[in-house]
């Protein structure tokens, strides 16, 4: 706080943000605006895969088998039910093959083909009374989908003597993309009403709690615009919008909690608007830039990822935090200056009050505000106090919890996303399951390999044998010769991506053959995944680490404060990645939940929820050190700064993270398993970090490791002085004799 009888530091950034307030939101309402009319349409340019390593072997082949053999790949499939009858009765049959004659004059559509036409066993169910038509649609994937909603309609339902439904990979990926628009449609008017409750609760005022919606829906705005222009140049994952809705929301709420909170603080003590905006950006703003600093950096890891999936993720997460932060620390000080006291006007909390209000409203709703901030200082004051009195006890037992939790994990199952990422009522799903329960050899989920190279009908005959000798083949067809090239379609006992089918794909590349051989499909595609992620975590993990650590230096001046942040944040992730395997894998509370358990984890999952939820656990970790930094700076005093960090943070941490976790939860409500595991699984991460990780674990080792927690060596503390983050105002000179790191 300002000493007596020095006039208030107003810095440069807050002169340049509230010099013209009123003209600053002006403009910020038309890129808004302008922002809704380019974001208009982003998912329908979206695609809805992204999970395969472009540079892999098995995307190389299914390229040049769509260029050179494009009825290899069919993506269209028609269930044909005869009900009780058999698929070989006369009726059925012609209209089976009316059908498929009239798919084959269907433009944008090659490769017909049907039981009907070859007698393949492999297109005709078990039971006689299901059989398939095929087909591939071209053209990339918007293509696809507009040529699936003008032909699929007509094909659908009740035909004659059968009944038909729609399958196949391109059905599954269009249901996918059209079910994940509607449910974040439905999301996003489940988490708005409810999160302004849960702010006027925080609150008190109806205007404060407007602010961080209003800074959360420019930032989703944005981001928005930002994909779409991206889709010109890239793919973009329809998946993201789900994570710019939820970090949209959830970050701009954290940054404008935190820094209205903060500006409600310093209006307290007598401080004017003007005055207030200018403490509030120097201290709680620099965290916020902090903060998403970190963020960023966590999101930015998925960069480094081959898989179009995972950098869309990127691309849509480093955009909104960015808006975010800019939302808050450019509009929200102008709205602050021209609100004044009247941010605490509207204090809803008066109705269920008895008595008459004091003076005004607005001082009343101030008067209130500053009672519940005292009720709940003091309880995370208590909280802290008991925690550091039984540090070890604290510190032993949350972190045997938090392993404990995540045991599960170690028994992960990586797989692909199918069709059972789709409610089990979607038609595709449906068709899916029939056709994985009922036809023999997995139809549309063998291996192809490629051979390219000149060679003899022998050199064919004798490579196929070798082929059928592997273990796990059903039957091998082919080849198929045009020119210099041939494939080979094997099909693999068992689902299309079990074990056995992945350790089938390294055996056939291991076969030799007097040409060159390329190995694709499902568990192909798999492999390879697996392979890419593989190869490049170990640097996504030292960058995330690295980047981490400096950051966290350049706040604290502290050497261990950094390695206890990284340690503390992945213990917070525990029980998410347990809870992932526990539910979504192994399928426990499906039925609650409403989902069905493919038996497996899809390979860039964990990925991105670690990435996700590492950098939401920092933006907690740096709102807490920021404060506990600025008490220690001002006293010396390490115990004190601890208890009044977790004091002046713990409720603001813990708001921040139910309001994150209703948003996620919202987004969890999704029909699409992918999308229901990343918003619970993140959800669960955020509520143990903010009421476990920030509460127990981190004040029960700041009390062990004590003075210590500060130290640096001498250059590392010259350099912070330099470059390192100042909070607040100056420190007082310290009468300590250990250095205090400023």
């Amino acid at each position: 706080m300002t000493e007596v009888n020095k006039p208030p530091r107003i810095g440069g950034w807050t002169r340049l943000v509230t010099a013209r307030p009123r003209l600053s939101l002006l403009a910020a309402l038309v890129l808004t605006v302008l922002a809704v009319l380019a974001g208009s349409g982003v998912a329908d340019r979206m695609g809805s895969g992204g999970w395969e390593d472009p540079d892999a072997e098995s995307t190389y082949a299914t390229k040049a088998l769509e260029r050179e053999f494009p009825d290899s790949q069919p993506n269209f499939l028609l269930l044909v039910d005869a009900g009780g009858a058999s698929v070989d009765d006369p009726a059925v049959a012609a209209e089976a093959k009316r059908l498929a004659e009239r798919l084959a004059r269907e433009e944008g559509v090659t490769g017909v083909g049907s039981y009907w036409q070859s007698g393949s066993p492999a297109l005709r169910a078990g039971d006689g009374h299901e059989a398939l038509i095929a087909a591939r649609i071209t053209g990339d994937e918007t293509t696809m989908n507009e040529t699936l909603d003008r032909i699929a309609p007509s094909y659908r339902g009740e035909r004659g003597a059968v009944d038909v439904s729609v399958g196949g990979p391109v059905a599954v990926r269009h249901e996918m993309q059209t079910i994940i628009q509607e449910d974040l449609l439905r999301a996003e008017m489940i988490a708005l009403p409810v999160t302004l409750v849960l702010l006027v609760m925080v609150f008190g005022s109806a205007v404060a709690a407007l602010l961080p919606l209003g800074i959360g829906i420019v930032a989703i705005l944005g981001t928005n615009a930002i994909l779409r222009g991206l889709t010109e140049f890239t793919d973009v994952s329809v998946f993201a919008m789900n994570l710019t809705t939820a970090l949209g929301l959830g970050l701009a709420i954290d940054y404008a909690l935190f820094i209205v909170r903060r500006f409600r603080e310093e209006l307290s003590t007598g401080a004017d608007p003007l005055t207030a905006v200018g403490a509030t950006l120097r201290t709680a703003g620099r965290t916020v830039l902090f903060s998403a600093l970190t963020v960023a950096v966590s999101l930015a890891a998925m960069l480094l990822f081959p898989q179009y999936f995972l950098r869309s993720f990127a691309y849509a997460g480093i955009a909104v935090v960015l808006l975010a932060a800019a939302a808050a620390l450019i509009l929200l000080p102008a709205a602050l200056v021209l609100l004044g006291h009247r941010v605490n006007s509207l204090d809803l909390r008066r109705l269920f009050r008895r008595g008459r209000p004091d003076r005004t409203p607005e001082t009343a709703a101030e008067t209130a505000a500053e009672k519940a901030a005292v009720e709940e200082g003091a309880a995370w004051g208590r909280t802290a106090r008991l925690v550091m009195r039984r540090a070890p006890f604290f510190a032993l037992g949350t972190t045997a919890v938090l392993v404990l939790l995540g045991l599960p994990f170690l028994g992960v199952k990586f797989g692909t996303a199918d069709d059972r990422q789709l409610p089990s009522s979607a038609e595709s799903h449906i068709a899916q399951q029939h056709i994985r329960e009922g036809f023999p050899g997995s139809p549309g989920g063998g291996l192809e390999v490629l051979a390219e190279g000149r060679a003899t009908e022998a050199q064919y005959a004798a490579y196929k044998e070798r082929i059928a000798a592997l273990p796990d083949v059903v039957r091998v067809d082919g080849p198929l010769v045009k020119g210099d090239a041939a494939y080979f379609t094997v099909l693999p006992e068992g689902e299309a991506v079990d074990d056995p089918a992945q350790r089938l794909v390294g055996e056939l590349r291991a076969v030799d053959a007097p040409f060159d051989t390329k190995v694709t499909g499902a568990a192909a595609v798999l492999v390879d995944s697996k392979d890419a992620i593989a190869e490049q975590l170990p640097l996504a993990a030292v960058f995330i680490v690295l980047v981490t650590l400096l950051l966290v230096f350049l706040l604290t001046g502290s050497v261990l404060i950094p390695v206890q942040a990284v340690v503390l944040n992945a213990l917070s992730l525990t029980a998410m990645f347990g809870a992932v395997v526990w539910v979504f894998q192994d399928g426990h509370l499906s039925g609650l939940l409403g989902f069905t358990s493919p038996g497996s984890i899809e390979t860039t999952l964990p990925v991105l929820m670690f990435c996700v939820a590492f950098g939401l656990s920092m933006d907690y970790g740096v709102f807490l050190l920021s404060r506990i930094k600025e008490e220690y700076e001002k006293t010396g005093d390490h115990d004190q700064a601890v208890r009044h960090g977790l004091q002046r943070t713990g409720g603001l941490i813990t708001a921040a993270a139910v309001i994150l976790a209703v948003v996620m939860v919202a987004i969890g409500t999704s029909r699409v398993t992918n999308t229901k595991m990343l918003g619970l699984g993140i959800a669960l991460a955020v509520l143990m970090d903010a009421m476990i990780v920030r509460s127990l674990l981190v004040p029960s080792v700041m009390r062990l490791t004590g003075r210590a927690t500060w130290w640096a060596p001498a250059p590392l503390r010259r350099f912070h002085e330099r470059f390192g983050l100042s909070e607040g105002e100056p420190a007082r000179p310290s009468t300590e004799k250990e250095p205090v790191p400023v």
